[in-house]
């Protein structure tokens, strides 16, 4: 497939670059822990095979009178030992929204989210995984659907802006209230604090069963259960009352579409602690009664046409985008992240061929810096694990300690590794490591012990 010189931004997209500052993006990295010490000159090799299977990744900002726009790369990308996760300069990275790198036994991918989600990040990154191994240690790779066979073209379904889907439809946002945010004092705009939690699927699952729950559902509930508490310590008694979760959803499944770029939406799941806090059992209830109705074919079909009919409106389609641009930017000051206290992405289980898991130690995801809220949460599994890092740009870590202590109550056994000595203590956890600055954030694997 020959891809277009330029297509437009989906609807998912249309917001990040007008918020995009040298101080701020969103941004997120997805990587993969090898058995092995990454070759940089062979995963630079890889990446210029497979570039040209993924036409949708070859596209870099353009600013056009009324709105942003892609528009085709002609020059190849370059995969470094640059390992930072501190925004990239499109400009320094040759025009790519995408950033490849290693360090160690790390291969990882930065992406700014107007390229893409986080399951076309992850396709990506796989491919180029499997296209490494098969360079580095001469492995026949099994393509499917995390990994895609670079010799293949792309067909016309990754390529398109399943938004148009929903063009024309009518639909109407949810009446949302604010909820409460974790407060706490801001680091640095470079200092990103995580803690990464590891716990086992199987045990996940059967904890879920016992519920009547999904995963997803099961870790909303223990982050609701451990917000009011957070809520109750911090002495917020006469702050707000709701308490949400949100949480993204992946659109490809619901409406059988198969594209590269954004196409997700999202759900807020919580409670109102006006009458006091909620126990744990009634959590997962609502929980999983809200998500149940939220995730409907046919409530995300309204939501999203919502969100398309906004981008069709022909008044806000003729303002010059000098007018869109800080019209956006407080729009999402305002309202972006006031409508939830924290974020649970969960990209769900991957599953690699043989030949390539082999060689696969572990997945890792992160979110970076929130603009509104102190954090968020990326979630993803492999090999029987289920990798939970939790990012946050506030220095307390009050939320984080106390979910732990709800999974702990529930009887979820975890491995920890933290940002500090002094919250490793805390709970008497054995892996620690120092606070570090979004330069030297792109850990994973076995964490440092002391």
């Amino acid at each position: 497939m020959i891809a277009p010189q330029w297509t437009r931004l989906d609807n998912a997209a249309i917001i990040y670059p007008s918020c995009r500052t040298r101080r701020y993006a969103t941004q997120f990295r997805v990587s993969v822990d090898l058995d092995h010490e990454v070759c940089e000159q062979t995963l630079d090799r890889a990446l210029k095979n497979i570039i040209s299977r993924f036409p949708s990744f070859t596209y870099t900002l353009g600013k056009g009178f009324f709105w942003w726009y892609l528009h085709r790369l002609d020059n190849m990308p370059v995969a470094g030992r640059d390992n930072t996760m501190n925004i990239f300069s499109l400009k320094d990275n040759g025009g790519y929204m995408f950033k490849a790198g290693c360090r160690g036994h790390q291969i990882t991918l930065d992406v700014f989210h107007a390229l893409t989600d986080g399951t076309g990040s992850m396709t990506f990154l796989l491919s180029l995984t499997a296209e490494y191994l098969r360079l580095q240690k001469g492995i026949r790779p099994e393509y499917g659907k995390w990994i895609l066979n670079p010799a293949q073209e792309a067909t016309p379904a990754e390529m398109e802006d399943s938004f148009d889907y929903f063009s024309g439809g009518k639909g109407h946002l949810d009446n949302e209230k604010a909820a409460w945010h974790i407060p706490g004092r801001k680091e640095n705009y470079d200092v990103l604090h995580n803690t990464r939690i590891s716990m086992s699927l199987e045990q996940l699952k059967g904890k879920a069963r016992e519920y009547g729950c999904t995963i997803t559902e099961l870790l909303s509930a223990l982050m609701v259960a451990a917000l009011q508490k957070t809520r109750r310590q911090t002495g917020s008694r006469h702050a707000n009352t709701n308490i949400k979760v949100e949480v993204p959803v992946n659109l490809r499944p619901i409406f059988n579409r198969s594209t590269l770029r954004n196409f997700s939406s999202y759900v807020h799941l919580g409670v109102d602690v006006k009458h006091g806090d909620y126990p744990l059992d009634e959590i997962i209830s609502i929980v999983r009664s809200q998500k149940k109705e939220l995730v409907s074919k046919e409530n995300l079909t309204t939501k999203v046409n919502a969100n398309v009919a906004l981008e069709d409106n022909l008044a806000i389609r003729c303002l010059p985008r000098f007018i869109k641009r800080p019209c956006i930017n407080l729009v999402n000051r305002i309202k972006g992240d006031r409508y939830c206290s924290y974020t649970l992405s969960n990209i769900g289980n991957i599953e690699l061929p043989e030949s390539v898991a082999a060689h696969v130690r572990d997945i890792d995801f992160v979110l970076g810096r929130a603009l509104g809220k102190s954090g968020a949460g990326a979630c993803v599994s492999f090999g029987g694990r289920v990798n939970l890092n939790m990012s946050r740009r506030i220095a307390e870590s009050l939320f984080e300690r106390n979910f732990l202590k709800e999974l702990d109550a529930a009887g979820i056994d975890v491995n920890v590794l933290f940002d500090t000595v002094a919250e490793r203590n805390a709970l008497k956890w054995p892996a620690v490591r120092q606070p570090m600055r979004l330069a030297r954030i792109g850990w994973v694997g076995t964490p440092l012990v002391i």
